[in-house]
C-alpha cells in the first residue's frame, strides 16, 4: 500500500533558471517519508521512532531525475515500503506531475541503530509491523 503527499514547488526550491535545485529534491523525499511514517505509525514519526529506542540514520539515498520541475508546479509524491531487513528499512519514492509524468524516482534506506553503541540493532517489532502492513 502506498501513500501520496501532494506538494507545490515553491519559488525558493528553484535555481535561477526556474528549475528545482537538485539538493531540494532530497528534502522532498525525506519530508514525504516522514509523512508516510507518521501515517503508518499513527503519531509523529520521529518522536515515535525515538520512543522505540532507536536512531534511524540514512544509509543510502538514490535519486533518478526523469523530468524537470518548476515553480508553482504541483507534484504527487508516492511513498511505499520497498524492503525490510533485520536492521534496515527501505522506501520507494516516486513523484509525478499533474500530467502524470514521472519527475523523479528514489530509494531511501534507513538503519536501526542503538543510541548507546551506535551499532545496528534489529528493527523494533512495532516499526516492522507498521511497515509490513503497508
Amino acid at each position: 500500500m502506498s501513500f501520496i503527499v501532494r506538494r507545490t514547488i515553491l519559488f525558493g526550491d528553484c535555481d535561477p533558471a526556474g528549475i528545482v535545485y537538485t539538493p531540494r529534491i532530497t528534502y522532498f523525499i525525506i519530508e514525504a517519508v516522514h509523512d508516510y511514517l507518521t501515517h503508518r505509525l499513527g503519531a509523529p514519526a520521529i518522536s515515535e521512532i525515538f520512543a522505540m529506542g532507536i536512531l534511524p540514520p540514512a544509509r543510502a539515498l538514490s535519486i533518478e531525475f526523469l523530468a524537470p520541475m518548476s515553480w508553482d508546479e504541483v507534484i504527487n509524491i508516492e511513498i511505499s515500503t520497498k524492503e525490510l531487513t533485520t536492521t534496515s528499512f527501505t522506501f520507494l519514492v516516486e513523484a509525478r506531475n499533474d500530467s502524470n509524468e514521472m519527475t523523479f524516482r528514489s530509494t531511501f534506506t534507513q538503519v536501526s541503530i542503538s543510541p548507546e553503541s551506535k551499532r545496528p540493532i534489529p528493527l523494533p517489532q512495532a516499526l516492522r509491523e507498521a511497515l509490513c502492513s503497508a
